[in-house]
């Protein structure tokens, strides 16, 4: 098993465009040629677009572009601009009348991050669009991920900056990746245990975000600011449902890294992208997607202190 890029998986271009003064962004993976997709979602409160496309009783066979944005449930408008890039270069499902491209999109809340006015419109998904012709994969406090941010239980001023991560593996044929965007409830744990970002106290030092957790056990307004996304992608070709499968899988590697994970205080969605035709089995795939879904939100974090 061997490191690679991401987009040496093949069939996709991925770009940003971000904000950094009003703190939001958006990150698009485009396939031209269309991409069957499955999802797993585990938090409480997603933001989402098209979602019930990927359900495999649905028509639709592939999607044409994942958005990965900030601006919680007004970040949405973003996709309206990928369309709208989509439209101009006859990319779509032919409906005999238009092509319609299809567009799924999950959003992070990063409203609290600077200014909650400013969310990712049409513009910025468009312009995301422009920027993925160049195909330069960024990582830390880019696109969806300039606002991201962990450890939020006492709100923004003692948490800690995350953002974007990538990370892909090739064995064999086989190429497995994964995009993140880590805007988390809680820590963020590397490889080892050893925790690299999450809830501090006024000093800067951390604090162990579950103890403090467990001090009050009263049903209380959940805190909304976080959720974290992501997909994975490979060139393995799979259907929708084992596809939901893999992306299953991948959560697990949110699991293994960010604790607490998957609350009513989250959003937590993972797709998980087949761009190619390559026979794999589904254990080696889904176990290599927790891999690099670990190993990219490692990147997230260490790439954007």
């Amino acid at each position: 098993m061997k490191e690679i890029k991401l987009t040496e998986i093949g069939n996709i271009n991925i770009g940003n465009a971000q904000d950094y003064e009003n703190g939001t962004g958006v990150t698009v993976i485009i396939s031209k040629e269309g991409m069957c997709a499955g999802i797993d979602i585990r938090g409480g409160g997603p933001a989402s677009r098209e979602t019930p496309l990927l359900n495999p009783l649905m028509q639709a066979e592939y999607i044409h572009a994942l958005v990965l944005s900030g601006g919680s449930a007004y970040g949405l408008d973003a996709a309206g601009g990928v369309m709208e890039y989509l439209e101009e270069r006859n990319i779509g499902f032919d409906t005999g009348i238009a092509k319609v491209p299809l567009v799924c999109q999950s959003c992070i809340f990063d409203l609290g991050y600077k200014n909650h006015k400013i969310r990712p419109d049409r513009k910025m998904g468009y312009d995301a669009c422009v920027n993925s012709e160049k195909n330069e994969l960024k990582e830390g406090s880019a696109g969806g991920g300039t606002g991201a941010s962990v450890g939020k239980l006492y709100g923004m001023a003692q948490s800690q900056k995350s953002g974007l991560g990538i990370y892909a593996v090739q064995t064999g044929d086989l190429k497995v990746g994964a995009i993140v965007i880590v805007n988390a409830f809680g820590d963020v744990f590397d490889n080892k245990g050893n925790k690299i970002a999450g809830l501090t106290d006024k000093n800067g030092n951390f604090l162990d975000f579950k103890e403090e957790m467990y001090k009050s056990i009263q049903p209380k307004k959940q805190f909304t600011g976080n959720t974290t996304i992501g997909a994975i992608i490979t060139n393995a070709g799979f259907g929708k449902s084992m596809l939901s499968k893999i992306a299953s899988m991948g959560q697990n590697g949110l699991a293994r890294r960010i604790s607490p994970v998957h609350t009513m205080a989250d959003g937590d969605s993972v797709y998980a992208l087949s761009v190619g035709n390559i026979s794999a089995d589904i254990n080696v795939t889904g176990t290599l997607a927790c891999h690099v879904m670990e190993m990219a939100v490692e990147r997230a974090v260490k790439t954007a202190l």
